[in-house]
């Protein structure tokens, strides 16, 4: 499959909604050419910048549909986007005018995830978030925020709710395997754990995941 691609400086989880601001003009021909069908792939930058091309980019990314835009006095545009399923890249097409890459969606969701592994990894990103609101309280969502019933929607869900750097989030996306993700976020929740409670203890100032 062809896909238009937008490389970013930050991960889209399956599921989980982010805003974008449009700018360069080889992305506003891209948003035009998927109205149709309003879906472009994303995938992470791995060197380099998002502005002007020349950047190494990751062969794991995200399909994301367009939820809404809205084009700015400015000629900038911003807009919507959810995350649908992942995929790898197989090989990267010519930037004519923008990324395109031939890639293949990872089917992943027959593997049967295990809810008790679900459970534990919830209850670890939960009391993460709540210690994370005691030294950033701006920088969490509502702690009442509805999770799916689904299982696979959940287990991503947890994944865009989780504090973690930009390569955790990387390592999080690149796994097939729903339950080794859980895993893998109930060792990054544990370990940041410790640390917003070494901050809270000494009174740290926040430390940037990077």
């Amino acid at each position: 499959m062809q896909l238009p691609m937008f490389p970013l400086g930050m991960v889209v989880f399956p599921h989980q909604v982010v805003g974008l601001c449009v700018f360069e003009e080889r992305y506003k021909q891209m948003l035009r050419d998927v109205e149709p069908g309003n879906h472009f792939g994303t995938c992470l930058i791995e060197r380099g910048s998002e502005v002007g091309g020349g950047d190494k980019r990751s062969s794991v990314g995200t399909i994301v549909q367009i939820l809404g835009s809205h084009a700015l006095n400015d000629g900038k545009t911003l807009i919507m986007i959810e995350g649908i399923s992942c995929f790898e890249v197989s090989t990267w097409l010519v930037d004519a005018p923008y990324p395109r890459a031939l890639v293949s969606e990872r089917c992943c969701d027959e593997v049967a995830i295990e809810p008790a592994l679900l459970k534990s990894t919830g209850s670890a990103v939960r009391a993460l978030r709540t210690l994370q609101s005691e030294l950033f309280d701006d920088q969490c969502l509502t702690s009442n925020c509805e999770m799916d019933s689904d299982p696979w929607v959940r287990s991503w869900q947890l994944c865009s709710m989780t504090p973690m750097s930009i390569l955790d989030q990387f390592k999080v996306l690149s796994l097939s395997d729903p339950n080794d993700r859980l895993r893998l976020l109930a060792e990054i929740s544990c370990e940041r754990y410790g640390d917003f409670q070494r901050m809270l203890a000494m009174d740290l100032p926040f430390a940037p995941f990077d």
